[in-house]
């Protein structure tokens, strides 16, 4: 059975994109078996894994509007992690408008995801920066979502909205959906700020902060235009080793939570 995680903040800028990119390479670095999808129009999960965004036939934007089979648009990445991508392309805009008019809109992506949902144990999908039809299609598809936050001024402020849109979409259409968890990214421990956001979230959030945080580096920000992840552009980098860190603190945290259900 997979787990379906929407990786999410509708702050552009905190690392959702390289968060969704490394989380699929680190996993599928430990043998579990992956997809990835790009629900964003800048396409920038797409590009970021060396697809071409202006080159598909077929993108999941055609296939959320009910053109084409899933499985025709799955393209593999190749390389020592070996995962699959749903790649976007700019095309999503148009289909973000056209779904805004089709029955049961917020339900489109879940749908299409049926058929292949048990061919993978991971399924992580990287959505827009903003909380529009595409985010909500995301959201209502996922059973968890991951958080990104940069542990700076205006963090807190746009996490209480983010936290109020997941419970809406609990009530409305996804009532499993779960916060699995919040990730500091880009995270500077000698700033005094990124401590005190660090302990506030600390505070709030105790059991959903995972101890991992991802550091500014160079190699993680260089990797995406190189179109690979960061594993596979430099894999003794900083960046690598945070997010194999960030892998391994999860997939004990689901251990341990499937261990404890099945007691």
């Amino acid at each position: 059975m997979s787990n379906i995680i929407a990786i999410t903040n509708q702050k552009g800028g905190v690392g959702k994109t390289t968060t969704s990119v490394n989380l699929a390479a680190s996993l599928s670095a430990v043998k579990r078996s992956v997809l990835l999808i790009d629900i964003d129009p800048q396409a920038n999960a797409t590009t970021g894994v060396g697809v071409d965004k202006h080159n598909q036939e077929l993108t999941l934007s055609r296939v959320l509007l009910g053109e084409g089979d899933v499985r025709e648009i799955l393209v593999e990445i190749e390389g020592n992690a070996k995962f699959h991508v749903l790649p976007s392309s700019p095309e999503m805009t148009v289909a973000e408008i056209q779904l805004m008019d089709m029955a049961e809109r917020e339900f489109r992506l879940k749908k299409v995801l049926e058929p292949i949902r048990d061919d993978y144990e991971y399924i992580l999908i990287d959505c827009p920066p903003s909380l529009n039809m595409l985010t909500v299609n995301a959201l209502v598809a996922a059973d968890e979502v991951i958080i990104p936050m940069q542990c700076e001024y205006y963090a807190l402020e746009g996490l209480s909205a983010l936290l109020e849109t997941i419970s809406s979409i609990q009530e409305s259409a996804n009532p499993k959906l779960e916060l699995k968890g919040l990730l500091r990214t880009m995270f500077d421990p000698r700033s005094n700020l990124s401590r005190d956001v660090s302990n506030q979230l600390n505070h709030h959030f105790a059991d959903k902060l995972y101890n991992t945080s991802i550091p500014r580096n160079i190699r993680l920000a260089e990797a995406p235009s190189h179109g690979m992840p960061v594993l596979k552009y430099d894999k003794n980098s900083r960046g690598t080793l945070a997010y194999l860190a960030f892998a391994a603190e999860m997939l004990r945290k689901d251990s341990a939570a499937s261990h404890h259900a099945s007691h």
